[in-house]
């Protein structure tokens, strides 16, 4: 009996010790913030159900550098675990036959598979007696548990099943599963599949206190990696030199990944605008521009500086320059919120804001305007993806960039100065990215060495 006695509390100890170990490492806001947000969404529902799956680890974008969580699945429920499922029904009152419902939210987990987990590490399961508080849902289940529920809550005799509907041959976490569940005929006549991806961008546009800070956190680090890059830089470096120090000081700050493909391009290059084969020798008498950031606790920041590669810019490049960077600040005065939009068909758009300050500001090497040279929208929102969803006049809570550039093959001069602003909660315009170099004498300032 002692035997006995002595090899259970060795199996609980284990147990205690695979729960702590298997629970998700990723910066988690508090628990409520996303319960907050699976009832606002559910009140979005008009009575129906939503059914959202995890990415599964074949599906996680960015393999290289391990498994990345599906936006909207974690926006909803700040788990970072493939496989998972997550079941939201607003209440409902009785009507005829169909009896009241009250809020209703389900994350379904993987059930355990021990194999698996040998090489993919331990992982929470539904029976473990933490998975509620851990998780912070009201019920956990396991994967096999979700027919049963749906049949039970999904009304008659019409409903509606809102999830990550995509058309072929596009796909989604969710479009395999949704078959499944078509196939099974548990619904078969009554059931109408609708997308939900607007609902959650009009939710997922206006930040909250906790994502502010994780992109916030995001951007620090990868100010850094910008700074480290203005004091290293020098004629003989190749762009990839430049973009893995700069990769280095973002990860080192605490950024689990690039928020995206870093660019690094020097001379020709600062003017192809998604270069990101980082392969040239940077030469003399070039500038470099630098659009690099990380993420942090899947929140992205996005960071654009141009530099020149001796530390010291020619007349014609600090010209251009100027331009570029009176352009940003004619924009940053112009913003205010409930009324500016970023995009060119916005009624008050910022972006003709910066064209028209560039073309009428300058000449190209034939005495036309530059504005034919600013060829890439203002900017864009920043959140969860680094172009990030949600569209409209900007408002109260929002983060996205204000990135003008210019960009002249002929003269092999390219500058985009890229800042990350927010509108704070009385309307005010933060830059979070003030802290870094952003004159031309300050970008020289800083990279004497």
């Amino acid at each position: 009996m002692k035997l006995r006695a002595f090899r259970l509390a060795i199996l609980l100890a284990l147990c205690t010790f695979l729960l702590c170990t298997s629970l998700p490492a990723l910066d988690r806001q508090a628990g409520g913030d996303y319960r907050a947000r699976r009832v606002a969404l559910s009140e979005k529902l008009n009575g129906g159900v939503a059914v959202l799956f995890a990415a599964t680890e074949a599906e996680g974008p960015n393999a290289l550098y391990g498994f990345r969580q599906d936006n909207n699945f974690f926006y909803l429920t700040g788990w970072s675990e493939p496989g998972a499922a997550v079941v939201i029904a607003p209440a409902v009152a009785a009507s005829g036959s169909a009896p009241a419902r009250p809020y209703t939210e389900v994350l379904f987990l993987p059930a355990h598979n021990l194999t698996q987990e040998r090489w993919t590490g331990p992982k929470l399961g539904a029976e473990d007696p933490a998975a509620e508080k851990e998780t912070g849902f009201d019920r956990v289940a396991t994967l096999d548990q979700m027919h049963e529920l749906l049949v039970k809550i999904v009304p008659q005799p019409r409903a509606v099943i809102y999830s990550a509907v995509a058309q072929a041959p596009e796909a989604t976490p969710s479009t395999t599963p949704l078959e499944w569940l078509k196939r099974s005929n548990a619904f078969p006549n009554y059931v109408s599949y609708l997308g939900i991806d607007e609902l959650l961008a009009e939710l997922r546009k206006h930040k909250d206190r906790g994502e502010i800070e994780r992109i916030r956190h995001a951007t620090e680090a990868s100010m850094e990696g910008h700074r480290a890059a203005m004091k290293a830089m020098h004629p003989g470096l190749y762009e990839y030199q430049v973009a893995a120090l700069m990769q280095y000081k973002f990860q080192d700050g605490g950024c689990e990944r690039p928020a995206y493909a870093p660019i690094v391009g020097s001379g020709f290059y600062s003017t192809v605008l998604h270069y990101s084969e980082d392969s040239h020798e940077i030469h003399d008498g070039e500038v470099v521009v630098m659009d690099v950031a990380g993420e942090y606790g899947m929140y992205a920041s996005d960071i654009t500086r141009t530099i020149p590669a001796n530390g010291h810019f020619t007349a014609r490049q600090r010209e251009i320059y100027n331009v570029v960077l009176g352009a940003q600040q004619a924009v940053m005065q112009a913003v205010v919120a409930g009324k500016s939009g970023l995009l060119r068909s916005d009624k008050d758009s910022l972006y003709q804001v910066a064209y028209d300050y560039i073309n009428t500001h300058g000449k190209d090497l034939h005495g036309q305007p530059l504005g034919k040279y600013f060829i890439h929208g203002l900017g864009h929102r920043v959140g969860l993806e680094v172009h990030d969803v949600g569209s409209g006049t900007l408002e109260k809570g929002d983060v996205f960039t204000v990135e003008p550039g210019i960009y002249i093959p002929e003269e092999k001069i390219g500058v985009r100065i890229e800042d990350i602003v927010m509108l704070d909660e009385s309307g005010r315009l933060v830059n979070l990215t003030a802290a870094l170099p952003h004159t031309a004498e300050e970008v020289e300032a800083a990279m004497k060495k």
